[in-house]
């Protein structure tokens, strides 16, 4: 054979008849039946008939996917506001072309939902055209998915897009108990269409009976905490933007943070999701939200949902059907999730003579478990008071400096102390005296803040939470002067004085020693900063520490705390705080001057000296701006100081001393009325503004703005020879307005003219008349 002609590989040798024979009898050989029917009709194998778990409803058309990425890439331009809108002529929608090319996409997708919401690329965007349905298109989408939800919820993609509709559908319900029904197209005509409220009570019905299994699922269970935070939205405690994030798991958000913006496309719908901020649970939805909470009590057994609480997939959703329960008011009862969690403490706090219960070794785990300790803390926050007396003395008290220290343990223990009474909270200190200083050392100060923090709250063992502190950094009585720098910095005294000492002598070269600044200001700890702010909140004798702290630095250590934006936190608090006297206040503000031309000159700086020109009175605010009149070249040349100097206003200081005193008390005036005044009073104000003002309210506020003014030497010039064109004009108009008003007297027959008024007439009669060229073309000498 010719060597073009070989293949390559392995040779083998063709097997002769009698080695096949037995091969084949191997395999049952099954016979056709003949079916009635045309001859071009063949049967389908049965490996085609297979269910196929990542396309359950089919795959999508080539064409159809191709189309949907261009309906991906035009939704991305007008979300990321890349195409700008054409401002020629105004009667044009600027939302018509979007509309009409998202008509035609949803044309499109009829009938394909299913496929499409399934296919890895195509699911997100129908993801991010839900953002810009209307209620109506939301409903039709919803209800072409009815009966398949089940599956739906399941699949890898498919999970995502019902999470998202979940997610955006709040908005319409929260319309529709408004009464705002988005009504059917003229162009719909197959059947009645079910209200969204309705749709998701029939989304519910259908997974309710795979309940138990879906909350185990690590698809499902995203979409059904979407559906209970749907169903009850005063169990999520976080803000929407948190909620989302924590609805999905850490890998899908994060994924989805890098899809873009996802918002709606039409302008008319921006502040759409702004309206509606606060939610009620509707009478239809508490009860399927009952439901719910019976579902799983009924179906698990107690092991089962205590198994859950350590499952990383059931335990968020676990959590939140906690939250939902004791929303419902249905923890407090024997059986309950809550009470299947914590091991019977909920049904011995419903006996009257019980007093203390049994530890038991599985509540024990959760307390340093990372996975059910987040469920340990929501049971923290929502158990009864008696429940959580009865946790807190079995399983809290005499174990405090173990869990305070542990990594996973402070967090409950901080989160326990956040409802700590006045004998547990007390007791909490005295137990945690000996590990204040190794929270310092491992950089775990929840537990210390929370302490501080609920001393605040009860104004109860103030002296305690400053003596902890004093205790954490290792510092006596008399060394209050190093408390602000080791809390910032976070290091215990010993080893804040030695890191200072290593610090470059005045022999070393400036660019060493700005590397060494640099690198203090940024060690600023936000825990550290975050104690100092709590310190400062307690009672006047107790919070001295930290000022007497604040005014031992130097300005120079002072201006390198107000440029960091970590530990400039706490001077907002310290100006902020009611608790610090007026006195320290004001010394506060004072130990700057002759310093605001540096401090200004930053861009965290510049937000701490307006706060403090802001706080300070009349007369401060004179001895501030006259000590920066030397440096008003070095202001006005500033990148951030020139908008600390606009609020000066040194020229008029310099030439109206008196002006400026009266502008700068009715600034902080109006400052303080604005602050005080609520959102009634603008409403009110706005009824009663004159009928001018509402066809043209720009008319009264540059009136208003004109009037705030201050007027400099170049404006009265202005406004002088304005004047004196006027009153030329007015000199010329005078003598011709005798006939004038001779004639309007005549007319109307008046006899009866005053003397006085009749003698200003016969004066204005009597002056000469002016030749208008002469007046215009005089010269002057």
């Amino acid at each position: 054979m010719p060597r073009e002609n070989r293949k390559r590989g392995k040779k083998h040798k063709s097997k002769t008849n009698d080695e096949t024979i037995p091969y084949a009898s191997s395999e049952p050989q099954v016979e056709l039946e003949p079916q009635v029917g045309p001859s071009w009709i063949v049967t389908a194998s049965g490996e085609d008939s297979e269910f196929n778990p990542e396309a359950p409803f089919g795959y999508v058309d080539a064409d159809v996917k191709a189309y949907f990425r261009t309906v991906d890439l035009q939704i991305r331009e007008w979300q990321e506001g890349q195409q700008e809108h054409l401002d020629g002529d105004a009667n044009v929608d600027p939302n018509a072309e979007k509309h009409m090319f998202f008509v035609a996409a949803l044309s499109e997708m009829r009938e394909k939902e299913k496929q499409l919401a399934t296919d890895p690329d195509c699911s997100m965007i129908l993801e991010r055209m839900a953002y810009s349905m209307d209620d109506f298109v939301r409903r039709v989408f919803l209800d072409s998915l009815s009966g398949s939800f089940e599956t739906l919820v399941k699949h890898r993609f498919a999970s995502h897009v019902c999470q998202t509709l979940f997610s955006v559908a709040a908005e319409t319900v929260a319309r529709e108990t408004m009464g705002i029904v988005a009504p059917a197209s003229e162009a719909a005509s197959e059947g009645h269409l079910r209200t969204a409220v309705d749709l998701i009570l029939d989304i519910c019905k259908e997974l309710l009976p795979s309940l138990g299994s879906l909350i185990m699922d690590p698809f499902a269970s995203h979409v059904i905490r979407a559906l209970l935070g749907l169903l009850c939205p005063s169990s999520n405690h976080t803000s929407d933007e948190t909620s989302q994030g924590a609805m999905r798991s850490k890998k899908s958000a994060h994924w989805k943070s890098r899809q873009g913006p996802l918002m709606s496309v039409f302008n008319d719908k921006k502040g759409k999701s702004k309206e509606v901020t606060s939610r009620q649970m509707l009478p239809e939805f508490r009860t399927m939200s009952q439901r719910f909470v019976e579902a799983i009590r009924n179906e698990l057994g107690d092991n089962e949902v205590r198994a859950l609480a350590a499952d990383k997939v059931a335990s968020p959703c676990l959590l939140m059907l906690l939250n939902v329960e004791a929303e419902l008011e249905m923890a407090d009862e024997h059986g309950s999730l809550m009470d299947r969690v914590t091991v019977g403490a909920v049904s011995a706090s419903l006996d009257q003579d019980t007093k203390s219960i049994d530890p038991s070794d599985y509540l024990g785990t959760l307390f340093r478990d990372p996975t059910s300790s987040h469920l340990l803390e929501t049971v923290l926050s929502r158990a009864s008071a008696k429940s959580f007396a009865l946790i807190w003395n079995t399983y809290l008290q005499g174990k405090l400096p173990r869990l305070a220290i542990h990594p996973v343990g402070n967090f409950v223990v901080a989160k326990a102390l956040e409802r700590a009474d006045v004998n547990q909270l007390a007791t909490a200190y005295e137990e945690l005296q000996d590990v204040w200083e190794k929270m310092i050392t491992t950089s775990r100060t929840g537990v210390l803040r929370a302490a501080v923090d609920r001393s605040v709250a009860l104004r109860t063992s103030e002296q305690g939470a400053t003596e902890a502190a004093f205790s954490a950094l290792n510092l006596a009585s008399d060394e209050d002067k190093y408390l602000v720098p080791c809390m910032l910095s976070l290091k215990r005294l010993s080893v804040f004085i030695s890191s200072k000492s290593a610090q470059p002598s005045s022999s070393s070269t400036h660019e060493n020693k700005a590397k060494i600044d640099n690198e203090a200001s940024s060690q600023s700890s936000i825990q550290g900063s975050l104690l100092l702010q709590s310190l400062l909140k307690l009672s006047s004798p107790h919070n001295q520490p930290v000022i007497d702290s604040l005014e031992a630095l130097d300005s120079s250590e002072l201006i390198k705390i107000a440029h960091n934006a970590t530990s400039s936190r706490v001077l907002d608090v310290l100006l902020d705080s009611e608790t610090v006297p007026i006195k320290v206040k004001r010394s506060f503000v004072q130990s700057f001057i002759g310093n605001y031309h540096l401090l200004v000159d930053d861009r965290i700086g510049s937000r701490v000296g307006d706060r403090c020109f802001a706080f300070a009175d009349t007369y401060l605010k004179e001895k501030i701006a006259r000590s920066l009149i030397p440096q008003e070249q070095t202001l006005a040349g500033s990148y951030y100081g020139k908008f600390f100097s606009r609020n000066l206003n040194l020229y008029l200081l310099k030439r109206r001393p008196d002006e400026w005193k009266t502008f700068q008390s009715n600034k902080k005036a109006e400052t303080q009325s604005s602050s005080t005044t609520n959102a009634n009073d603008a409403r009110n104000d706005s009824k009663n503004t004159p009928s001018a003002e509402l066809t043209d309210p720009s008319v009264s506020r540059k009136k208003r703005k004109r009037e705030t003014l201050v007027k400099d030497e170049i404006d009265e010039l202005f406004d002088s020879s304005r004047n004196n064109k006027k009153s030329k004009s007015h000199k010329v108009a005078a003598v011709d307005s005798s006939a004038i008003i001779k004639g309007a007297k005549e007319a109307s027959g008046d006899t009866l003219m005053d003397k006085g008024l009749k003698d200003v007439f016969d004066a204005i009669r009597a002056a000469p008349k002016t030749d208008h060229n002469k007046v215009k073309g005089r010269v002057k000498h």
